[in-house]
């Protein structure tokens, strides 16, 4: 049976793996591996993880975790952009756990947590190409709202993000 809780430092490894192992089961046909390792380098590693699961605030509502008998096999957080609006920063599930329900859970826990700090509307951004996150956030009354040059780009690069919003 699949729990979700609020992330501890006891789940920071396995928020970096299920992380770090979907990013990369979701771009390695759409985005070079030197973006891949870029954005898995600065994201996921201990540190950083570590202060996020620790420093929460409402800007940044801190991790959450999907569990299956302790073992993480998702992770998402969000955070307050503006007075009435949240945003889904993160959200990945161990790419073999797929339809299981598992993000919708982590999705409605998030969500739940922005509502309780003001939030109407939520956004998400998703790199265009994305067919495992587009689909999921469409079926979930996400609608597109604009394009725009994705984040981590370097010369040479133009990758593209995607902004979806939804009224909750």
């Amino acid at each position: 049976m699949i729990t979700i809780e609020k992330a501890n430092p006891h789940h920071v490894e396995g928020i970096i793996r299920v992380c770090s192992e979907s990013y990369w089961a979701t771009y390695k046909e759409t985005h070079s591996e030197a973006y891949i390792q870029r954005v898995v380098s600065e994201f996921y590693h201990y540190e950083r993880v570590l202060s996020e699961v620790v420093h929460t605030s409402r800007d940044w509502g801190g991790y959450f975790v999907a569990l299956d008998h302790e073992r993480v096999v998702g992770a998402g957080g969000g955070g307050i952009i503006s007075d009435h609006a949240g945003e889904i920063f993160v959200l990945y599930l161990d790419p073999n756990r797929r339809y299981e329900g598992i993000g919708t859970l982590l999705l409605n826990t998030i969500t739940e947590q922005q509502k309780n700090f003001g939030a109407s509307e939520q956004w998400v951004s998703v790199q265009k190409g994305n067919m495992k996150g587009i689909p999921f956030y469409e079926a979930k009354g996400f609608q597109l709202q604009y394009e725009k040059l994705g984040y981590g780009n370097v010369e040479g690069e133009s990758y593209r993000s995607l902004r979806y919003w939804r009224k909750i």
